[in-house]
């Protein structure tokens, strides 16, 4: 498969990886859009929104999970924080592994900017 981000989770290219567990890796974006831009991936390899079928429910769920945990230990989860998920091309999606964005350490405003 010649997905970027399963090339992160099987060690294939670098990432500066901030958390992991048997399911989920999160990874410091290369592109960063506020000053801590985390992006949070499954390790299960699921293309799109579109895609996750009701037995993924559970892991969808952990990546939520687990940006709430990573905004705490970034220190912004009491201040606010962004999460993002693009699906397919006219929603931003650039990379066909679905992923969250963690966003913090400024304020947001509507719409994204």
């Amino acid at each position: 498969m010649d997905c970027l981000f399963c090339k992160i989770i099987d060690r294939e290219i670098p990432g500066d990886i901030v958390y992991e567990d048997d399911q989920v890796l999160a990874f410091n974006d290369i592109n960063p859009q506020a000053p801590t831009h985390i992006l949070i991936v499954p390790k299960q390899h699921i293309a799109t929104l579109n895609d996750i079928k009701e037995d993924d429910l559970a892991l969808v769920g952990r990546l939520q999970y687990t940006a709430a945990k990573l905004a705490s230990k970034q220190g912004f989860a009491e201040d606010g924080y962004r999460v993002v998920m693009n699906c397919n091309e006219q929603g931003g999606q650039t990379v066909y592994h679905i992923h969250m964005h963690l966003m913090g350490g400024r304020r947001f405003t509507w719409p994204a900017g």
